[in-house]
């Protein structure tokens, strides 16, 4: 499962369009993104580390990374 597979589960879990979350990025990371924008960020895999940050803290969620247990 790739990051925006996993936007658009969260998306649906928090009952929120990817218009609306666009709409809500200049909030977090001061850059405007269009609906179309982020559509095409998301189909093309081209998702930034701050993007993907920023979505997170708006939708609630953290991204964490955790060291492997061997």
């Amino acid at each position: 499962m790739n990051a925006a597979e996993c936007i658009k589960i969260l998306l649906v879990k928090e009952a929120m369009t990817i218009t609306k979350l666009a709409s809500l990025m200049p909030e977090r990371n001061g850059r405007k993104l269009t609906r179309a924008g982020l559509s095409n960020k998301l189909y093309a895999n081209t998702l930034r580390f701050d993007e993907l940050m920023a979505i997170c803290d708006i939708l609630g969620y953290n991204l964490e990374f955790t060291k492997k247990v061997k």
